[in-house]
């Protein structure tokens, strides 16, 4: 059974981004904004944390 920890999104508003983390078990949220620069770059990062992980399935949004 899969158990929810945190849920991130990516907030684009204004031209500017923030990326938002909820910390379920402690029912939380910080916010903090994210450079361009960042935005740009994270399909590498993640393509590379992946490599580094291994794969795992795709889950869909509940």
């Amino acid at each position: 059974m899969e158990t929810l920890l945190y849920a991130a999104e990516l907030v684009q508003e204004d031209g500017a981004y923030k990326l938002v983390v909820q910390d379920v078990v402690r029912d939380t949220v910080q916010i903090t904004p994210v450079p361009a620069s960042m935005v740009h770059r994270l399909p590498a990062f993640l393509s590379v944390l992946s490599a580094k992980l291994g794969p795992t399935p795709a889950r869909g949004r509940r």
